[in-house]
């Protein structure tokens, strides 16, 4: 890599062959947890098998009405939803899947709350269900690398650093205590 010095400031640029620098982080992560009343387990089933008991109502990227939110189990399953038409809309694609432990998925949104086709673009939602004793789990959701949605991050950051995912966690907590694990 050659470096073109402009005034005080260095231009680098890339020659053929040389590595991609990886892209530098400049949006934090946003991070949000619940306790519930339950194991591990039966809070893993409640979040990938009843994602319409708990996902709010408000987020939606269909256009008719909802019909149906549902998560297609391992890695490279879809999480996606479809309307009273079966017009289906993927909101990701699962990256991580440990029954019990983790789901990590990716976000398949645009700043305008769109989908997007691909993952090219779309950030990661994290989710781990760690044991706080015998009878209760600690559900912690992470929103990383939403720099990756390019211009516009920034208004995606201040949207999920507010009460979004908390609300959605509290939605969570409601559906595991109507009926954990059922």
């Amino acid at each position: 890599m050659d470096a073109i010095r402009c005034g005080d400031r260095a231009d680098t640029r890339l020659e053929r062959g040389d590595p991609v620098p990886e892209q530098t982080q400049t949006l934090p992560d946003v991070r949000k947890s619940v306790t519930v009343a339950a194991t591990p387990d039966q809070c893993f089933k409640v979040f990938t098998e009843r994602p319409a008991d708990w996902w709010p109502p408000s987020h939606i990227l269909v256009r008719k009405e909802r019909a149906g939110l549902a998560f297609e189990a391992g890695v490279g399953g879809r999480y996606y939803e479809w309307d009273v038409e079966g017009t289906e809309i993927a909101w990701g694609r699962v990256l991580e899947w440990v029954p019990g432990r983790r789901v990590a998925m990716t976000w398949r949104i645009d700043p305008n709350w769109q989908s997007i086709p691909t993952d090219d673009g779309a950030s990661r939602i994290e989710v781990d269900f760690e044991a706080v004793d015998a009878e209760h789990t600690r559900v912690s959701l992470a929103h990383v690398e939403l720099d990756r949605h390019g211009p516009g991050a920034e208004r995606i950051f201040r949207a999920l650093d507010g009460p979004s995912p908390g609300e959605t966690l509290e939605r969570f907590a409601q559906a595991v205590a109507d009926g954990a694990g059922a």
